[in-house]
């Protein structure tokens, strides 16, 4: 019979509600024993939609909770690397939301905590948009589809500005850190199958610089709302990654534009396509064979490898840390740290 792994949730936010909860609650042997949220009313909701036996007033229960052998953190990065250093020394697996943490510092304390702790897994929840695609495209383009690769634009665009929104987490520094907007998923995602960058160059701007809050009052915001980051590959190729939320109709929006010796692929995330443009011949229409297609198993990742059943693949600590290095020289080359 398995051995049953008890659950600690602090933080049930959307991606919580919607997956970490009911994908947990559908594997065998494992239950979730109590929550924490940002009040004792939310965490008491969410208790009852699920049908969770115990609430929790602050987190540092939940990693101190005895009848908890995993905590799964789905808060904003400001408490990630506390309740994941917290939860290891304890004794505790770590299920963490991305992004990983608040800046490289937090993260790499982060990696030094699990090291220390190498019979407790540690999961970065994985940039989820490509999973379709990661495997057939590695594939691939190390089978020289288009030759070797050259260069590489990653776009990211939010669409119009709109000054009249709310301020949101993700604006303020305090909750977000050096995290903005889509920089750190869609690099992690490009990393997949081109590798990491050597090098690093950006610039970034905050061109609205004031927001309204729930509280009635005016916000600064210092995270940039249009960042171009630049630079080479460690396999040689350049990069663009240009993340916006200042290009309105922007006319390719969310694409990874790929561009090799002898032609072009061009993953677009909105429409879910991917094709191959090469010179004097029509453009094809790429399909990844079902076989190669990786599926959101977060949850069922995290409880194998808490059963020594696999190890953690999407996405490791170590592969959290190297975006988490990308995203801080981006903010330190922009002159935004």
């Amino acid at each position: 019979m398995t051995a049953p792994i008890r659950i600690g949730i602090v933080g049930a936010g959307g991606n919580t509600r919607m997956k970490h909860i009911p994908k947990l609650q559908e594997i065998d042997g494992v239950s979730i024993e109590v929550i924490c949220n940002r009040s004792a009313e939310s965490s008491q909701a969410v208790a009852d939609e699920f049908g969770v036996p115990r609430i929790a007033n602050h987190w540092k229960e939940v990693v101190a909770d005895p009848e908890v052998d995993a905590v799964v953190i789905g808060t904003w990065p400001y408490l990630h690397a506390p309740i994941t250093i917290a939860a290891l020394e304890a004794g505790k697996h770590v299920l963490c939301e991305a992004r990983m943490a608040m800046d490289l510092t937090e993260a790499e304390a982060m990696m030094e905590a699990s090291k220390a702790h190498p019979h407790q897994v540690t999961q970065v929840v994985p940039s989820p948009f490509t999973l379709k695609w990661d495997r057939y495209l590695k594939r691939i383009l190390e089978e020289g589809i288009i030759g070797q690769v050259l260069n590489v634009d990653v776009i990211s665009s939010g669409g119009f500005l709109n000054p009249d929104s709310p301020i949101t987490w993700r604006e303020q520094r305090k909750f977000s850190g050096l995290n903005a907007m889509m920089l750190g998923i869609y690099y992690e995602a490009m990393a997949r199958w081109l590798g990491h960058a050597k090098t690093v160059e950006a610039t970034a701007r905050v061109f609205l610089e004031q927001r309204i809050g729930t509280d009635g009052k005016t916000h600064s915001l210092e995270i940039p709302d249009h960042i171009d980051a630049f630079g080479c590959l460690e396999s040689g190729a350049s990069y663009h990654v240009r993340c916006s939320n200042v290009t309105g109709a922007c006319p390719t929006p969310n694409d990874f534009i790929i561009y090799g010796v002898s032609g072009t692929l061009r993953l677009n995330i909105s429409d879910d396509t991917c094709t191959l443009h090469r010179p004097e011949s029509s453009v094809e229409i790429l399909n990844a064979p079902r076989e190669e297609h990786e599926t959101w198993r977060v949850e069922e990742e995290f409880i194998g490898a808490i059963r020594g059943e696999e190890t953690i693949r999407l996405t490791s600590f170590e592969e959290g840390v190297r975006y988490m290095a990308f995203t801080q020289r981006v903010m330190e080359s922009a002159g935004m740290v």
